[in-house]
């Protein structure tokens, strides 16, 4: 036990998978006083049976790691905050030929806000998390990258505000992946031969589209060769698509094409050859800074073109690739790769590094 932390109480969100099961045991071991929390998001508000994070069977594992490992835990039932803040803004972006990402929303306006408020609540110094990234820094919290890149998970943390971090806990952040699968199947956690869970923990099988078919009525466009004008055939929604879709296109013209284009004003599907989805250069709205911005445009950003260098990433498994972001207001940017990226999907977010510290980061418009 570390004696420092004897007595520190943290509240873990624990969703039911390896990885939040494992944070639970770990801080208990350094010595902090655990109480884990599980929230109930999406069962009974949504057609199906689910197995992912968060489903009830994950949270009733959670309870079962919690009792094997000696540590409390609640559970809180947010389906209608989850369905206002995060399902219907999601089938929303989509009706609009965005692509949006249902993980960020949730770690903006649920599942961060929710593990301060009952920290608050129940006196609680910390809350923790099962991400692997880190945050580090004397004073002034800095979001930084996990160890383990192949899992690093900084890129959907960049909503997080201040006083977040600064009571943030993430102790996977210095470890591997297989680590701490070992660690679960060596104490026996339920969890332990749990499988990954999906990207988005409330569509089945990841096909987003049988949500939204199931949701929203059909509604026909033009699907219309991007480089020619020539129509190629009819959809039945723009929300059925996203910027960089190969599958689902429902024609057949001989030659792979790829959704390059969404213009919801037309119900029109773009779609062209391959080179067409690559992009250098976008714009990025509703950024949110994670270090200081004063500092950071004082001592990086030129006088006259108000840019600095970064590495950026437009979705979370892509390695983030050298780019030139200038500053247009506080909340706006213009984002330049040396070299085009595949597919930056509006509603997607853009993430700034420098190194392995977050600087900050936006919607892709």
């Amino acid at each position: 036990m570390t004696v420092r932390n004897r007595g520190r109480k943290v509240i873990v969100g624990m969703s039911g998978g390896v990885d939040s099961s494992v944070t639970a045991y770990l801080l208990k071991e350094e010595g902090y006083e655990v109480e884990g929390l599980s929230f109930i998001l999406y069962e009974a508000r949504l057609k199906g049976t689910f197995t992912g994070c968060c489903s009830i069977e994950a949270i009733n594992d959670a309870q079962r790691t919690a009792e094997s490992i000696g540590v409390s835990h609640n559970r809180l039932d947010l389906r209608d905050e989850f369905m206002e803040k995060v399902i219907d803004p999601f089938i929303d972006a989509y009706s609009k030929g965005l692509t949006p990402n249902p993980c960020i929303l949730c770690n903006k306006f649920i599942k961060f806000p929710y593990l301060l408020k009952i920290a608050s609540e129940k006196g609680a110094e910390f809350i923790a998390t099962g991400h692997y990234a880190r945050v580090e820094g004397d004073g002034f919290p800095l979001l930084k990258k996990g160890m383990d890149l192949r899992k690093d998970q900084s890129y959907v943390l960049y909503v997080l505000k201040e006083d977040e971090l600064k009571q943030l806990v993430l102790p996977l952040g210095y470890r591997k992946k297989e680590e701490v699968r070992k660690i679960a199947l060596s104490l026996n956690l339920p969890a332990a031969r749990r499988p990954e869970s999906q990207e988005i923990c409330f569509i089945e099988d990841r096909k987003y589209f049988k949500l939204l078919n199931n949701i929203m009525p059909p509604s026909e466009g033009p699907i219309i060769e991007a480089e020619t004008g020539k129509v190629l055939g009819k959809h039945k929604g723009i929300h059925l698509f996203t910027v960089g879709q190969r599958k689902r296109l429902g024609i057949s013209t001989g030659k792979p094409l790829y959704v390059v284009r969404i213009d919801p004003a037309e119900k029109a599907v773009y779609v062209g050859p391959r080179e067409m989805a690559l992009q250098r250069e976008f714009h990025v709205v509703d950024i949110n800074w994670l270090i200081r911005r004063e500092d950071f445009l004082n001592t990086r950003i030129s006088e006259l073109g108000r840019q600095f260098r970064a590495t950026v990433k437009v979705r979370s498994m892509m390695k983030d690739e050298p780019a030139t972001v200038t500053v247009l207001d506080r909340y706006t940017a213009r984002v330049c790769f040396e070299q085009a990226q595949w597919a930056p999907a509006p509603g997607q977010s853009a993430v700034f590094y420098d190194g392995d510290t977050v600087i900050g980061g936006g919607i892709i418009r």
